[in-house]
């Protein structure tokens, strides 16, 4: 009789799927390395900026030392940047460790999180983990309602996730609604607002959400250094709240969470403004290259607010499969988005112009077999 370890509601956890590695599809397909466009993981095409690796080799001298736990000097610039006190910031292995650290220290088992449909798979998988009730409330034109996620709040609700933009359809949530759902929430629910794509937004969309968490206390905001600022090897986030929350998440925070070489590089590509304008500068016009081409092949696409585009390739449930099977075929790597219920799209992370290029050539000949 085999013995089943573990709770329940572990055992029931889908492990992340994370986009095909480059050798992976080299090994499947016969294909050469250097010609194979990986456009699945919402990475940034520039990789990492110069005055990371710079900052990087410096730290490599001292890498026989444990890093510094609290990330003083990393804590000292998001401070400086976003106008807080250091301690209210909790450093995390990329912001996919926040999420996870914000239910484990503000759920207990049986009670329940809100999140969205079409919304970061890592919301289901940091719920199941904790053994809390899934509300997960219907989308909105692929994006959040958050009239009904407010409505769907329980007496045991105890965390709201929300994706702004949202990964996997890109859509976005104005700064106006946003504040009008933190005046409504509970004031024992904490609201995490994940913000990964946040830099990728245009001038008339930004706002400091980081001044949000001065008037609410029970907000969370998450961000990331893995796309805009190139570092997803490194895996850096952070997040921004007042000490009442923080203090809860540094008490279950793995010690020495984020490495020696993550810290010194996260403060470099923080001041590389340069970097981070020409990443931005390339996403837009990437993205414009791409959805040129989605109305030329009377593809339906999901504007966009992210580094990626969610694209409708087909009206049958194997859509998705059968022309991302074609697109590794030709050596371009995608998103399959199934696992989220869209099975008859594809997520396409941009990427340099000339792979952009690659992957429309692609494309069209996939939907014309």
């Amino acid at each position: 009789m085999t013995k089943n370890y573990g709770p329940e509601y572990v055992r029931a956890i889908a492990p992340y799927q994370a986009g095909k590695p480059i050798a992976e599809v080299a090994r499947e397909f016969g294909l050469d390395e250097a010609s194979i466009v990986k456009l699945a993981s919402n990475e940034n095409p520039f990789g990492v900026p110069e005055s990371a690796v710079q900052a990087m080799t410096a730290a490599a001298t001292d890498l026989g030392r444990y890093p510094d736990a609290n990330g003083f000097e990393l804590k000292a610039a998001l401070s400086k940047r976003y106008d807080v006190p250091a301690d209210w910031i909790t450093l995390g292995n990329g912001s996919n460790d926040i999420l996870e650290i914000a239910a484990h220290a503000f759920v207990e088992r049986g009670q329940s999180i809100v999140y969205a449909q079409y919304s970061f798979a890592v919301y289901a998988l940091a719920t199941q983990g904790v053994g809390a009730r899934h509300i997960v409330v219907p989308a909105q034109a692929y994006g959040h309602d958050l009239p009904a996620m407010l409505a769907a709040i329980t007496d045991d609700t105890r965390l709201v996730f929300i994706a702004n933009p949202n990964n996997p359809t890109g859509t976005f949530i104005p700064a106006a609604e946003i504040q009008a759902f933190l005046d409504k929430v509970p004031a024992n629910v904490v609201v995490v607002l994940d913000e990964a794509y946040n830099e990728f937004l245009a001038e008339e969309n930004q706002f400091e959400s980081a001044e949000w968490v001065k008037k609410y206390p029970n907000l969370l905001v998450s961000r990331t250094f893995s796309k805009a600022y190139g570092l997803a090897g490194l895996r850096v986030g952070f997040g921004i709240a007042q000490p009442a929350l923080t203090d809860l998440m540094n008490r279950i925070r793995q010690p020495f969470n984020v490495n020696s070489m993550a810290q010194a590089a996260a403060i470099a590509a923080l001041n590389d403004k340069d970097f981070l304008k020409r990443s931005a500068a390339n996403n837009a016009a990437g993205y414009q290259q791409f959805i040129e081409a989605f109305k030329q092949l009377g593809l339906e696409y999901v504007p966009s607010y992210g580094n990626f585009v969610l694209v409708k390739v087909g009206d049958d449930p194997a859509a998705g499969s059968r022309v991302n099977l074609s697109l590794l075929k030709q050596g371009v790597i995608v998103r399959p988005v199934g696992n989220y219920g869209l099975p008859e799209w594809l997520r396409i992370s941009i990427g340099l112009p000339q792979e952009n290029a690659v992957l429309i050539a692609a494309l069209t000949k996939a939907l014309a077999e």
